[in-house]
């Protein structure tokens, strides 16, 4: 059973991505709530934080409506309510993605009118993705855009990550496509299932992976490997790094080892869960 600190460190890992904040940011809008108005002072020897650091943290966050502070003498700070805070965090992807489509059409048309481009390449590609935000976007690109199968093979805490991502939303539409997305994961604990379920993978099994890494892949296309999932939860977005190429020998290699696992592992729906929890303790 999770303690409640293991539950609060799991709860504020998912804020940073559905409300863009840091580890910090995070800590401080959820003590906030459980403490109810505190001076920043008072939080910063709570959550044993430097003064300084604490009153730009509390800076940071007032200017984005996620935290607000009294008139009084000394000054208290309130958390928002979860509800408005996430209608801050949806207003701004908003105007985000309405800005981008604006600006994005502008300046196609202006390539387009004025640039002649000559982009057609056999030459294998290889790019390096910095940043989670970043590497989720191009795999939900990749799904949406495929008409076959695709693998994604990762760890328990990277697959409760992309549900917060438009990926299931993907799914949806690569299903609609006739490809299939099978999604692979490495999970100790099978009473964790209905999180693995809600990801609403085409096809979903359990297995033991090579490594902490994230994998995904699509035969004969592109695949977007990574070192580390980034599976511990203080680690920060920006830490999560990616190899996306589209190497015809690479992508068919690990293709393969995707195939290869996939087989050798057990569909989500028919683990019997005394004998998982048997086989993990003895291993």
């Amino acid at each position: 059973m999770m303690s409640y600190q293991d539950q609060v460190s799991g709860i504020a890992a998912e804020l940073e991505e559905i409300l863009d904040l840091d580890d910090l940011e995070a800590k401080v809008y959820l003590n906030l709530l459980r403490a109810g108005p505190i001076t920043a002072s008072a939080l910063a020897k709570e959550l044993d934080i430097d003064r300084a650091r604490m009153y730009r943290t509390v800076d940071k966050l007032v200017s984005r409506n996620i935290i607000s502070t009294t008139l009084s003498s000394p000054k208290l700070c309130i958390a928002a309510d979860p509800h408005d805070a996430l209608k801050i965090a949806l207003g701004k992807k908003e105007d985000e993605v309405n800005k981008i489509k604006k600006s994005g059409e502008a300046i196609i048309d202006k390539i387009n009118n004025e640039i002649t481009t000559n982009q057609i390449s056999t030459v294998p590609t290889f790019r390096v993705v910095q940043g989670r935000q970043n590497i989720y976007a191009d795999i939900a690109q990749m799904i949406e855009e495929t008409t076959d199968t695709i693998y994604i093979a990762t760890t328990l805490d990277d697959v409760s990550r992309m549900y917060h991502s438009t990926i299931p939303e993907k799914i949806s539409v690569c299903e609609k496509n006739g490809g299939k997305v099978r999604l692979l994961v490495d999970m100790t604990d099978p009473k964790l299932t209905p999180f693995v379920k809600r990801f609403n993978a085409t096809e979903t099994k359990i297995g033991e992976l090579p490594s902490k890494g994230r994998m995904v892949v699509q035969q004969n296309k592109k695949m977007i490997m990574s070192d580390s999932a980034s599976s511990v939860q203080q680690a920060s977005s920006d830490t999560d790094f990616s190899l996306c190429t589209n190497s015809t020998e690479m992508v068919e290699n690990i293709f393969t080892l995707c195939s290869f696992l996939w087989n050798a592992s057990k569909p989500l729906k028919t683990i019997d869960v005394k004998n998982f929890v048997k086989k993990s303790r003895a291993a």
